[in-house]
């Protein structure tokens, strides 16, 4: 079921459970008013004429006459009058007798004052009546004929007001809920035009200060996340294409060259060597790639534990120099911990240590000394580490596309690289809640500055 025939149906419902509870309250309320309007006309039609009989000493044939009269044009009241041991004094018509008093009715009638009660759709009262001191049974019914005429009446106008309040109300939901989902109707012709091609599209034309401009709102920013996805998405792959291509055509090229013709043992050494040197670029540039891959996670994908950065640093440390001959890594602590939580940090081992090497090593390549100096230090609830050497630095121009993959310095001509380390570090920094700030002078060195939140 749709959402508009549902808000309809709710709608119809809601309402006429109201509109049916106040017009049953109208009606029983009305209903009310007639019992007791009636039964005080009978009460008083039976002190009438108990009056005449008993103190105007009208004869019995006389008043029974007019009854017999009336009776005939009109819902006459039918008057009994007893003693109060039970003795009939008068009588309207016996003949008919509505009531046929009984000797328990007429005690009920003496222990509680005034009864009412019903005789079919007749309505009767019976009362005690003081007359000279001595107290007589007054027994009163009668058929309200207009009373029930008007009640009828009113029946017949609130069912037709119930029906047609209920086509009223099924139109009038019908167009509330056409008008009320008007913006998710437009909602879905906007996103039904978003395609893989036209992710620029946005949804527009809906007012953002109700719930359905708020879910307009963030589908537009989903849209945004997805359009840099999209974007992200296709640079790296024309990036990996691209630094891919390289190596594999230096590889295909090498040993066509060989193949080409026959060589000699030394040639066929140096042309090995050659292959196994693109192959090793190649497996770095595809283990890069895949540390990237792994980096772009949702932090939830992610194993995390309480890992210590000075035993990652060592096993960092220990790596970038066992794949570097002759680089030199110094681990200095500014300041001592107060306890192990200061150098403890939950996050994924295997990225924060791919993280350190990429720092150590970076340090290390753009540098004649191949040296790295890692300094650990602490402020609050962060430890810093500090990564410095005195290398050739970072023009300004390359410090703003830093941490861009794939992306080559004017320094690239310096050192081998594939422009995926730096962008790995800031991805695994941001991944464990922390920060990273690189300050460099051209000629002088560069630090990069890392914060991570510590236990």
């Amino acid at each position: 079921m749709k959402i508009r025939t549902r808000l309809t149906l709710n709608y119809i419902g809601i309402t006429a459970f109201v509109m049916l509870f106040l017009m049953g309250l109208l009606y029983f309320s009305s209903k009310k008013s007639r019992e007791q309007e009636f039964s005080q006309g009978l009460k008083q039609e039976a002190i009438t004429k108990a009056n005449l009989f008993l103190k105007n000493k009208v004869d019995a044939a006389t008043m029974q006459s007019i009854y017999q009269n009336n009776r005939t044009f009109l819902d006459e009241v039918e008057v009994a009058i007893y003693t109060p041991d039970f003795v009939l004094l008068y009588h309207d018509a016996m003949e008919i007798d509505i009531i046929k008093e009984t000797p328990e009715m007429l005690q009920s009638i003496v222990d509680k004052k005034e009864i009412n009660f019903y005789v079919g759709r007749y309505q009767g009262v019976g009362l005690l009546y003081a007359y000279e001191g001595k107290e007589y049974i007054l027994t009163a019914a009668a058929y309200d004929g207009y009373g029930y005429a008007k009640m009828d009446r009113m029946s017949t106008v609130m069912l037709l007001l119930g029906v047609s309040g209920m086509l009223l109300l099924f139109i009038a939901g019908r167009w509330l809920a056409r008008a009320a989902l008007s913006p998710v109707a437009h909602i879905v012709d906007e996103v039904e035009q978003i395609t893989a091609s036209n992710l620029d599209k946005r949804i527009e034309g809906i007012r953002e200060n109700d719930e359905i401009g708020e879910l307009a709102v963030t589908f537009n920013q989903m849209l945004d996340r997805l359009e840099k996805s999209f974007e992200a998405q296709k640079m790296f792959v024309s990036h990996v294409s691209h630094e891919l291509r390289t190596p594999l055509a230096a590889l295909i090229s090498e040993m066509e060259i060989t193949l080409f013709k026959e060589r000699s043992v030394e040639e066929y050494r140096q042309t090995i060597e050659n292959i196994l040197s693109d192959s090793r670029k190649l497996a770095k540039l595809s283990a890069g790639m895949l540390d990237l891959a792994k980096a772009s996670y949702d932090v939830q994908q992610i194993s995390m534990k309480e890992v210590r950065v000075d035993e990652l640093l060592l096993d960092a440390r220990e790596l970038a120099a066992k794949g570097n001959e002759g680089y030199v890594i110094h681990l200095l602590f500014e300041q001592e911990p107060e306890d192990d939580s200061g150098l403890t940090v939950r996050g994924n081992e295997y990225l924060l240590r791919t993280a350190f090497v990429n720092l150590i090593e970076n340090n290390c390549k753009f540098s004649d000394n191949h040296t790295s100096h890692v300094r650990i230090s602490f402020f609050e609830k962060k430890v810093i580490l500090r990564f410095t050497d005195t290398g050739i630095g970072l023009p300004t121009e390359d410090l703003e596309h830093l941490f861009t993959p794939f992306y080559r310095g004017t320094n690239k001509n310096y050192a081998q690289g594939n422009g995926i380390g730096m962008a790995l570090v800031d991805k695994i920094i941001r991944l464990h809640a922390g920060t990273i700030r690189v300050i460099s002078q051209p000629g002088e060195g560069t630090t990069f500055t890392v914060e991570l939140p510590h236990l």
